[in-house]
């Protein structure tokens, strides 16, 4: 719910082991659930945000992209966003949720 703290949790992510409200500090987030990389819809969802990613970052907003695989799986599925959408960097952190806790 907007406005409400989530609870805090570890996990593994394209950009290492994760603590959330380490990884936070003091800005917003936005969590996004994805149940499959490669999927199309999940794939133009997470490219589109990237697209925009600059506009959140000049609000102080990160962002979490979740799916229930493997952390290697998540690195080839940000390579292939990043070559779909023809961006030099995909800035979207990737979270590894495999035992969907």
């Amino acid at each position: 719910k907007m406005g409400k703290k989530a609870p805090n949790f570890k996990a593994n992510s394209t950009e290492g082991m994760i603590d959330l409200f380490e990884w936070l500090g003091d800005s917003w987030g936005i969590v996004f659930s994805h149940p499959a990389p490669f999927t199309p819809i999940c794939t133009t969802e997470m490219g589109s945000i990237a697209k925009h990613y600059e506009d959140f970052k000049k609000r102080n907003v990160k962002l979490l992209g979740v799916s229930c695989e493997d952390v290697n799986l998540l690195h080839d599925w940000a390579g292939d966003i990043k070559a779909y959408y023809g961006l030099e960097h995909f800035p979207v952190t990737l979270l590894a949720d495999e035992s969907r806790e």
